[in-house]
């Protein structure tokens, strides 16, 4: 029964919103006169605390026509305004005022709500909780010190008074600073200051904690905690004078310990909190080392974008709680030692929270019906209830076209008088939701609110909106029509929203023009014209650009601007983004900015901005300012990639794309270079698209169908391409029919009777879609063929079977996807398969021009025969040698000729021939074998040439006739001449011999001397190439030389049989320290001539080559000692001669080379013997110093002052002087002593040294110094002339020492 209801409700729920009006509000300030129920428009809010030191002001604002009157209760009573003076209601408002000045305002305190009603119904507020704020002090206590051991936890509380609204909790010292917390100290969410463990400088006076209430913008201090961290013997040694007036924690030594939970304790919780709220949970911990914290939730995920980790992860917070939200939260403290657990369950309540909104209030005609729907949730689940005007719909008058179905009310076939205001309050525990809406019974004409004549002005390629706000009851209909009305205006390019406005997405210029609205229902219509205009866009031509200025210098920044005509543009420069300084220097133009006298502080970005009333264009360029004199140093870099890509008026066939250019690193950006991958077709390949001017910063691209496109760009300056940008956001393009038809469409045949047809297929991104295929077409060329076709999919060609041989072809491919076919594809020429020619050329014959070249004819073949393309003629040809063939030669002759030369024949012989024509499947036959024989022609050289029986004044020359005699041998000729040692020819004699001779004796030779013979063999034709040799007339048999000529034989006659000689004699080396001179001499002809060594006795190494230069001798200098080489010395000649090689040299390289050094003549030598003179000069003061302060040197007691003493030659053995002697006593040495500044006192003393030891008897140790003992006398001797006269010996004492002889 229950569900049959329902369905039956729902029904009618369905039949109902196809008359249902959208929420409408009566346009009051447009439409006077029009009748409609109260509507609360502000009201204060629920949990409504007041500040105590202000006047309470509770607000309560509505609209309705007539203007609603107000009233109020508190605690659900009746509140009489007018029975207490300190409450005033504002005029035309129901919001009351309360003066406190006379009264406490707690008496005020309470539930107030507001009633607004007028004669169409009544609206009712919520409960509004009016309290005032509370800021209580601190209660005043006396907190002792607390005494905390080292390494354990603590925590100090804070407990602040409870307030309205509860205060915010913060700890602080003594100086107002906030106290540092971190992952081991940390304040809890009640306040509390936790200390994981605790360490020696934790200790401090001024742990306050501070409680502010924000209502009030008060503070309250709790009084200063002591702390005092000490050790386990600190804490014994200060129990005493604490124990009496504090709190002393004592335990035994803290170790490490695992971590335990200081907050929440036990194993698990619990929380509670109420949807769309924020839920925090903490976990703090103790342990030393300090433990970690770390949260999971046990039945799924934490929400990603909603989760946040505070106070050093010990505080989880959700904000906007769901129901997905609740669960188990596990917390986990972890340090070295171990780890620990706590589970907290969460439980998510709610309060009463809209589904789809709250109820809509409703505009209906007479007769229409409508649906009120208050549609809510919550858990617990809440109770519905509704009111009409303020009273419960149960106690309220009953009406027929009204039914209450739970949170839903049906209105049927409503009239005038049914207006009224619905209240729908839903509540559970944990609060409420109360809205008004009204039903409202009008009949009314439709009207359009917009102003008439309207003009809407839009840039083109923008969106463009024109308005026809209406009203009616019933709601009018809205539509639109352009200029003639010819259509209404409801598809592509216009859409018609709900509200009657009228939208074109992207308007173009053909938008442009007169627009009628037509508000319509049952009681008329009501029509409303506007007007658009599309404008031309704003638009730069000319950017500013980059400058780098010398100060002093002036600089012009040029922003040329087009824009519409009809719009009136200003232009703005900036500086910075900021406005332009004021400075006379600068100077702006319609379309520039001039800096004059440029300084420092002009360095900067300048822009220009273009605006006009509907858009604006900008541009910017930077300044930088140079010093004039010196030109600072500039470093020029490659620039930074570009940043910051995007994608705008996003097409079909294109897109814009913009970006922000990096850093020009001092050189200016000549350009920009856009590349493109697409990830459908070739992912990782990146393509070049196009390239911009360094001036731009955007591109409008062109692009092709069905490709996945990601942009990069690269800017380009003087140094080089920047690091390419990071790529855009993939922009994906719908596909199309193709745009183009494979290319290189080409037929031919691989057999007789096939034809195939081939072609260059479309790449991935000329598919411009899936599916892509071809079609290939073709016919005979001739008339009346028809077209013949076939569908090929993933091939690049196609087999034509059983053609005729090579006929031509008209051929055709097109290209299609799954979205069209390609455009009409063009027609191509092919041939079926070719066969071999069918004819040999006719009329063959030779023509013999010379010895070695004959001239072929022929008659070319009909064309038919051919059966292909005619590629040429070959004409093969062969010498006759004793009735047999061989050495066939082929010469091809492409294209149609008719004759042909043969190059390269021999002379004197007999030549066979025959001409084939050939086409691209291979030869024809051959035509019958002709002949020709070629004349006589010179002969080649002799074979050989050998020089026998070398005498004193003769030799004999024997020779072997010519290989190639090209006719008959009528003679020989020979020639001779002397060679001096200088390689120069002397006269030429000259011998003919006859054609049976084979060697011939030369006698009456001139003896040692070198002769070169010339040879050559002769026909009728002439003679041939001469063989040459050269040899030596011999002094002696002993001095014979031997060499290697030319051309070698057998020798006959071994006794006096010599080769050619050497042209080398004389070969001697010298070793040296830098290396290995070697010598020869040489009369040879050869010019090339060079020195080669080996190591001795080497196997595996190469000859080494040392150049000569045109010199007879060479130094090698790489050759290492201790080694032994091979040398020789070659001559070569042309490359028709062999080498003329010496006698080999054996060279030895010692391992010490001696030599005898004149050492006296050494430098360092010289050197040392100075050294030495002056190290034994400095003995010899020393020694003479050391003898004068303590030997006896008796000399006359009245010496002339001016006189030099003698001095005797020094002993060999002890470096002491020999005793001077004279006829006086002997007598000690006055005037001993040398003052400091280098003179000598004679007469200011008469001691000696024997007036301080035992006279003569003082003695030296072994380096000079007096070891006496000083007595007497020395005693009472002045302590500075004491530390004189004990001075060690140094080069100034010496010099003085002596200055007192002389």
């Amino acid at each position: 029964m229950m569900e049959g209801r329902r369905r039956m409700d729902a029904a009618l729920l369905v039949l109902f919103l196809g008359h249902l009006a959208t929420a409408l509000e009566v346009p009051l300030d447009l439409l006077k006169g029009l009748p409609q129920p109260p509507t609360i428009t502000h009201q204060s809010p629920k949990d409504y605390i007041i500040d105590p030191r202000e006047n309470i002001v509770i607000h309560c604002e509505a609209k309705g026509k007539p203007h609603p009157s107000f009233s109020w209760t508190r605690d659900g009573t009746h509140f009489d305004i007018d029975e207490d003076p300190n409450v005033n209601m504002r005029p035309h408002s129901g919001t009351l005022e309360v003066d406190i000045s006379r009264e406490r305002v707690d008496q005020y305190e309470g539930v107030y709500q507001c009633t607004a009603r007028n004669k169409h119904g009544t609206a009712v507020s919520n409960n509004i909780v009016v309290r005032q704020s509370r800021s209580p002090l601190w209660s005043k206590e006396r907190i002792k010190p607390i005494i905390v051991q080292e390494g354990v936890s603590l925590v100090l509380e804070c407990r602040p008074p409870a307030g309205l609204p509860p205060p915010i909790i913060f700890w602080m010292d003594n100086n107002f600073q906030k106290l540092p917390q971190n992952r081991r100290v940390s304040q809890s969410l009640n306040g509390d200051l936790y200390f994981s463990n605790v360490h020696r400088e934790d200790s401090r006076d001024d742990y306050i904690c501070y409680a502010r209430f924000p209502h009030t913008q008060t503070i309250q201090q709790k009084q200063p905690i002591t702390v005092r961290v000490l050790n386990l013997d600190a804490i014994n040694d200060t129990m005493a004078a604490f124990y009496n007036d504090t709190d002393l924690f004592s335990e035994a030594p803290v170790d490490e310990r695992k971590p335990t939970f200081l907050i929440p304790s036990g194993p698990s919780s619990s929380k509670m909190v109420l949807r769309g709220q924020v839920l925090e949970i903490e976990c703090i911990a103790e342990g030393l080392p300090t433990p970690d914290i770390s949260w999971s939730k046990v039945s799924g995920d934490l929400p990603a974008r909603r989760t946040f980790f505070l106070n050093y992860n010990k505080t989880l917070r959700i904000i906007n709680v769901s129901e997905s939200d609740a669960g188990d939260y596990r917390c986990m403290a972890k340090n070295q030692i171990d780890s620990v657990h706590h589970t907290i369950h969460v439980t998510v309540k709610a309060a009463p929270y809209w589904i789809g909104g709250a109820p809509r209030n409703l505009v209906l005609a007479p007769g229409e019906n409508g649906v009120l729907t208050c549609r809510a949730s919550g858990t617990p689940k809440p109770s519905i209830r509704w009111f009409m005007n303020g009273i419960l719909i149960e106690n309220s008058p009953g009406d027929l076209s009204r039914k209450v179905e739970d949170d839903t009310i049906i209105f049927t076939d409503v009239q005038i008088g049914s207006s009224a205001v619905y209240q729908c309050n839903i509540s559970n525990d944990y609060g409420y939701l109360l809205s008004n809406a009204f039903i409202n019974v009008l009949s009314e004409p439709p009207r359009v609110l917009t102003v008439a004549n309207k003009v809407y002005q839009v840039i083109k390629n923008h969106q463009a909106l024109m308005d026809c706000s209406s009203f009616g009851s019933p709601i009018p209909k809205i539509t639109w029509f352009k200029d003639s009305r010819s259509s209404t205006l409801d598809g592509d390019p216009f859409i018609l929203h709900d509200n009657g406005t009228l939208e074109i997405r992207v308007a173009q210029t053909q938008n442009s023009g007169k627009y009628t609205c037509v508000a319509r229902n049952i009681l008329g219509i009501y029509e409303n014209h506007v007007y658009l205009e599309v404008k031309e866009p704003t638009r730069i031509l000319k950017q500013p650009e980059y400058k780098v200025v010398q100060r002093g210098r002036s600089v012009v920044f040029e922003c040329k601007v087009k824009h519409d005509t009809t719009l009136i543009p200003t232009m703005t420069w900036l500086k910075d983004d900021g406005e332009l300084p004021d400075d006379e220097r600068l100077i702006v133009d319609s379309d520039s900015l001039t800096i004059t006298d440029v300084t420092e502080n002009d360095a900067g970005v300048y822009t220009c901005i273009m605006n006009t009333t509907l858009d604006q264009d900008s541009a910017s360029a930077e300044l930088t300012v140079v010093e004039a004199t010196p030109t600072p140093a500039v470093v020029y870099e490659r620039p930074d990639p570009p940043t910051d890509l995007e994608l705008t008026d996003q097409k079909k066939r294109s897109v814009q794309l913009t970006w922000i250019p990096g850093d020009e690193h001092n050189s200016p950006i000549q350009k920009f270079l856009i590349k493109y991958q697409d990830s459908l077709h070739h992912r990782g390949h990146w393509h070049n698209l196009t390239e911009v001017p360094g001036t731009k910063t955007t591109a409008h691209l062109k692009l092709s169908p069905y490709v996945h496109y990601t942009f990069r760009v690269l800017a380009l300056n003087e140094v080089g391409l920047s690091e390419p940008s990071s790529p855009s956001r993939m922009y994906k393009t719908d596909p199309a029919a193709p745009d183009e038809n494979p290319t290189g469409v080409q037929g031919f045949g691989t057999d007789h009777n096939n034809l195939v047809i081939s072609w260059k297929p479309l790449s991935g991104l000329q598919s411009n879609g899936p599916g892509l295929h071809y079609k290939v077409m073709w016919r005979q060329q001739r008339p009346g063929s028809d077209w013949t076709q076939v569908t090929v999919a993933n091939n690049s060609k196609f087999v034509v079977s059983g053609t005729p041989t090579f006929v031509p072809y008209e051929l055709k491919v097109q290209a299609i996807n799954d979205h069209g076919h390609g455009p009409e594809p063009a027609t191509s020429l092919g041939y079926s398969g070719e066969d071999l020619p069918q004819t040999a050329p006719e009329n063959v014959q030779a023509v013999v021009i010379n010895s070695t070249l004959a001239e072929v004819h022929w008659d070319p073949v009909s064309p038919h025969s051919v059966r292909g393309h005619l590629r040429g003629y070959k004409v093969s040809y062969w010498r006759k040698h004793s009735d047999h063939k061989h050495n066939h030669e082929t010469l091809i002759f492409s294209g149609n000729h008719t004759h042909g030369m043969l190059p390269g024949l021999h002379p004197f012989s007999l030549y066979y021939f025959h001409v084939q024509v050939f086409n691209g499947k291979g030869d024809g036959p051959p035509s019958p074998t002709q002949h020709f024989r070629t004349p006589e022609g010179v002969p080649g050289p002799p074979t050989s040439l050998v020089v026998t029986n070398t005498n004193l004044d003769s030799l004999t020359l024997e020779w072997s006739p010519p290989h190639e005699h090209n006719g008959h041998i009528t003679g020989y000729t020979l020639r001779f001449q002397p060679v001096n040692n200088s390689n120069e020819l002397g006269t030429t004699e000259e011998l003919a011999l006859a054609a049976n001779e084979t060697s011939v004796t030369l006698p009456n030779l001139k003896y040692s001397t070198r002769y070169k013979f010339y040879l050559n063999a002769k026909t009728i034709a002439g003679p041939g190439p001469a063989i040459t040799q050269e040899a030596v007339t011999i002094v002696e048999e002993g001095n014979l030389q031997t060499s290697h000529p030319i051309a070698r034989s057998p020798p006959r006659h071994p006794t006096h049989k010599v080769g050619p000689v050497s042209p080398f004699a004389n070969l001697s080396s010298s070793v040296g320290e830098d290396g290995a001179l070697i010598s020869w001499e040489y009369w040879g002809p050869e010019k090339n001539v060079y020195v080669e060594y080996i190591v001795d006795n080497s196997e595996s190494e190469e000859w080494q080559k040392e150049l000569v230069n045109g010199s007879q001798n060479v130094k090698l200098k790489d050759l290492k000692v201790g080694l032994s080489y091979r040398v020789r010395v070659v001559a070569n000649g042309h490359h028709d001669q062999p080498l003329h090689f010496s006698k080999e040299l054996l060279v030895t390289v010692p391992a010490v080379a001696s030599r005898q050094v004149d050492i006296a003549t050494q430098g360092w030598f010289i050197g040392l013997m100075c050294a030495i003179a002056l190290l034994i000069l400095i003995l010899l003061i020393i020694c003479f110093i050391q003898r004068n302060k303590g030997g006896k040197y008796p000399v006359k007691e009245k010496e002339d002052a001016h006189t030099d003493p003698e001095f005797q030659p020094m002993k060999d053995d002890d470096c002491t002087f020999v005793e001077y002697s004279d006829n006086e006593d002997h007598k000690p040495l006055k005037g001993s002593r040398t003052p400091s500044n280098g003179t000598v006192k004679r007469d200011d003393s008469d001691d000696s040294l024997v007036d301080y030891g035992e006279g003569g008897d003082g003695q030296f140790n072994e380096d000079g110094s007096f070891i006496g003992q000083y007595s007497g006398k020395s005693a009472s001797r002045d302590t500075a002339e004491g530390h004189e006269s004990s001075e060690a010996p140094s080069p100034i004492n010496a010099m003085n020492s002596l200055n007192s002889f002389v």
